[in-house]
């Protein structure tokens, strides 16, 4: 089959995003007068619930903390708070992107291989990181971003990458997606793509086996990634991704 399609999620795949985003959660927090905080252990929990709002809903319901009712009710500038301050965090600059990430992005770009990213992080947010990180036209190089509420499922629903699949034009066959996640790899394995799963600090204890391949990182050319389960790779760039196809 041929390689048409890099579809790379982001928190976490893209880069160690997740420790801002916990950073800015309690910020929002403390700013609206929210008694709450969620540690490093607390966050890696709820990180197993997709999207910033769900996420939330689900703190409340579950620990039921001080002040619960009124945050569901100012849900929407919440969440604005939020995606504002990691907006500011990112734009820091302080974040790079995972080993081999860009270099494979280029050889996509070179080789006339498209890009898109499926995600359930707000499209700010992912706008933000690759303007910050990657280069201020950075967005420009993807030719879909499915991102935030652009489908009422999230992950591990697979609708947000048969969304990402139907704009692109091509069957799942043809592309291969890219994962930090449990439920991100299971949105992609149900809407019939090849995974490669790269476990970020927040994801390393969950359950990959089912992943074609799984790789510490896509690696560089200084620090080669290792290879954790799944079929083995020469290396990671589109000639060894291509094999996965066949």
């Amino acid at each position: 089959m041929p390689l048409e399609a890099l579809i790379f999620d982001v928190d976490g795949t893209l880069a160690e995003t997740e420790e801002l985003h916990r950073r800015a959660f309690n910020e929002a927090f403390a700013h609206l007068g929210f008694d709450w905080h969620w540690s490093s252990d607390l966050y890696r929990d709820l990180l197993q619930v997709t999207g910033g709002k769900e996420r939330i809903r689900h703190y409340i319901k579950n620990a039921r903390p001080t002040d619960g009712d009124r945050a569901l009710a100012e849900m929407p500038a919440l969440h604005r708070e939020k995606t504002r301050r990691y907006g500011t965090l990112v734009a820091a600059g302080t974040l790079k992107p995972r080993y081999g990430v860009l270099r494979l992005i280029q050889e996509a770009r070179a080789e006339g291989v498209k890009l898109a990213i499926a995600t359930t992080s707000d499209p700010a947010n992912v706008e933000a990181l690759l303007r910050a990180s990657f280069a201020p036209d950075a967005p420009s190089w993807f030719s879909v971003i499915g991102a935030g509420d652009v489908v009422p499922k999230k992950k591990p629903a697979p609708d947000v990458y048969l969304y990402v699949l139907k704009k692109l034009g091509i069957p799942a066959s043809h592309a291969i997606a890219i994962e930090d996640s449990e439920n991100g790899l299971l949105a992609a394995l149900a809407a019939g793509l090849t995974v490669v799963a790269t476990p970020s600090s927040y994801t390393d204890t969950d359950d990959f086996s089912k992943a074609h391949v799984i790789l510490s990182d896509l690696g560089d050319e200084h620090a080669p990634s290792r290879r954790l389960g799944g079929h083995a790779l020469e290396r990671v760039d589109l000639a060894s991704l291509r094999k996965l196809l066949t």
